[in-house]
């Protein structure tokens, strides 16, 4: 069964963040979040979530997880990113379920080049565990199977 997003919210900030980058980054940005609209819908108990900034940078969260944000950077141009919470369990436990299929930056980040497919899988799992993460926290591999 399908869980269903109750409230998006979406803050006038959050759209605007996107104007300033180029246009691939850019379309590659826009899709992260629509994949992470989506897999929210697919998340047990995730009912809200809020679209807005954290750092300067587009940020998610839902009403049971840790913030998820998404960037790309001029310091290197070839690549963006997911970014976790670097104190939580999640990039470590990512690390070890998807390695070396999914590429990581110490234990905030994983790392997409701009002409990369993305291995949509192994990511909606880790995007599921980040927005269901106060839930799941205490379970070995962070309930992922």
């Amino acid at each position: 069964m399908k869980a269903k997003i109750t409230e998006i919210h979406i803050s006038p900030e959050f759209e605007a963040a996107f104007k300033a980058y180029p246009q691939l980054p850019k379309k590659r940005l826009r899709y992260l979040c629509k994949l992470i609209i989506q897999t929210s819908k697919e998340s047990q108990g995730v009912d809200k979530l809020d679209l807005g900034l954290k750092w300067g940078e587009p940020a998610f969260r839902s009403n049971i997880g840790s913030t998820l944000r998404i960037d790309w950077k001029s310091k290197n141009p070839e690549q963006y990113a997911p970014y976790f919470q670097c104190s939580s369990r999640l990039i470590e436990t990512f690390r070890l379920l998807y390695e070396p299929k999914l590429r990581f930056e110490g234990n905030r980040a994983i790392i997409f080049k701009l002409d990369q497919e993305i291995p949509i899988y192994e990511l909606k799992e880790c995007i599921k565990a980040c927005l269901r993460y106060h839930e799941i926290k205490h379970l070995e591999f962070l309930g992922i199977k």
